[in-house]
């Protein structure tokens, strides 16, 4: 680890809890000094991936975690089952086909089954043709290693519990096992060996729970170039293959669970925002047709955002979510400087006696507003330009607000100022059909009265 170039320094330790597990602390240098941590791990995963006899896995530490129980990776996906023994048969299989995606790295489970265990298997149809019952064998069993508590001692100040249990002498080893033996009714005395075999088998080393239910924690990191959605499916696709019963029922846990919760409460989010504009800009024109003349400039908006995002290869995280919603409110103000100057024109106009058209006030309004228009967008471009540009420790947090912002500007700086007058035209026409059936209605009354 040492000897990558991009490492400042490396310590570890062995234990923390298990004895079968390590941990290593690696120091990055600066940024400026190496590429993004994606390519550094992606570096140093192959060459670590050939040491025989271990596993070795790379987690990027996290300032901020959002639940979820420590894992191997970055990205968790917890399976719960109702009963144990469902849970030990298909988290391998779960893992087995997650391992074979091309999208995920670093496939691993924090069930840990390969602890070694003693299994004393009874022959139940010897132990019957010896006169032996069970609850004998589990009686002697338990008085040898249950720590049975058979008194308690009292005096003035402490109780003391006797415990009966074999002397640690014999505790050291299964091959204790071998000299138990049993007494039958008729007092004969029966070795284990006549009615049992002591198998060495595999046991989980812990058994996890979530929610009261054995759960097990399968964690994984991305390849390069693939976004979490893009995981989140392939995970969730992979998984209905395999055709898992309905007592074993996985779901994503920590930053996982958090990415598919702000998924779900994107879309309301924005429209939430939508709503509260137009109910203002309705209470600011007095009117519901002028406010959609307004949010139509948002589509555009969007639609720059992400292609720029697409542009540069960049994900759609919070922080791009954050930037649309920021695009929300500084884009309307282009067909806000507009519109509002429009229908002051056209009140202005009635209150003279004279009538000024939709299309000649949106005109002069387009005209006359165009270089504040400009100003102020080129003024919010260059204010997002140092965020999509910059760079240093940080960055990556940033580039995606600045690019969110810059590409939603410039496309709907060009789309609105044609798009603006048009639908501005059109909803006042949709605005005066209503008054103008109306007037032709009582218009026909009054010419028959005078025919």
């Amino acid at each position: 680890m040492r000897a990558d170039p991009a490492v400042a320094s490396a310590t570890g330790f062995t234990g923390g809890g298990q004895r079968n597990t390590a941990s290593m602390f690696i120091a990055l240098k600066p940024l400026a000094q190496r590429k993004s941590i994606d390519n550094v791990m992606n570096r140093l995963r192959g060459k670590l991936a050939h040491l025989p006899g271990a596993n070795l896995f790379l987690v990027p530490v996290q300032d901020i975690r959002v639940g979820g129980r420590q894992s191997n990776a970055a990205w968790q996906f917890t399976l719960k089952a109702d009963e144990l023994t469902d849970l030990r048969t298909w988290e391998p299989r779960i893992r087995q086909a997650l391992s074979q995606l091309p999208e995920l790295t670093d496939v691993n489970s924090d069930q840990q089954d390969k602890g070694i265990q003693t299994s004393v298997v009874i022959d139940r149809d010897a132990v019957a043709r010896l006169g032996l019952s069970m609850s004998a064998i589990d009686s002697a069993l338990n008085d040898a290693f249950g720590q049975r508590q058979i008194a308690v001692i009292y005096n003035p100040l402490n109780q003391y519990r006797v415990v009966m249990e074999l002397a640690p002498s014999y505790l050291q080893s299964p091959e204790s096992l071998k000299r138990m033996t049993f007494t039958t009714a008729t007092g004969a005395q029966i070795p284990l060996s006549a009615i049992a075999r002591v198998d060495t088998t595999s046991t989980p080393l812990a058994v996890n729970h979530q929610s009261g239910s054995p759960a097990s924690t399968v964690s994984f990191n991305l390849a390069p170039g693939v976004s979490l959605s893009q995981a989140v499916d392939v995970v969730n696709q992979a998984v209905a293959k395999l055709g898992v019963p309905v007592s074993v029922h996985g779901s994503f846990q920590g930053t996982a669970q958090a990415f598919q919760s702000s998924l779900s409460s994107q879309p309301l989010l924005i429209l939430a925002a939508v709503v509260t504009i137009y109910i203002v800009l309705g209470m600011l024109y007095e009117s519901l047709i002028h406010p959609i003349t307004i949010l139509s400039t948002l589509p555009s908006a969007g639609v720059g955002a992400l292609l720029a995002l697409m542009l540069f290869k960049t994900e759609f995280t919070i922080i791009a979510l954050i930037g649309v919603v920021l695009l929300i409110g500084i884009v309307k103000k282009n067909a806000i400087m507009m519109i509002d100057f429009a229908i002051s024109a056209q009140h202005a106009a009635e209150n003279e006696g004279r009538s000024f058209g939709a299309g000649s006030a949106i005109y002069k309004a387009a005209a006359l507003r165009l270089r504040p228009i400009l100003m102020t967008t080129v003024a919010a471009i260059f204010g997002a330009i140092p965020l999509a540009l910059g760079s240093g420790d940080g960055a990556e947090l940033r580039t995606p607000l600045g690019i969110a912002i810059v590409g939603g500007l410039l496309l709907s700086q060009l789309l609105t100022l044609y798009t603006t007058p048009v639908v501005f035209v059109c909803m006042d026409r949709l605005k005066r059909k209503p008054s103008q059936a109306h007037a032709s209605m009582g218009a026909t009354p009054l010419s028959t009265a005078g025919v």
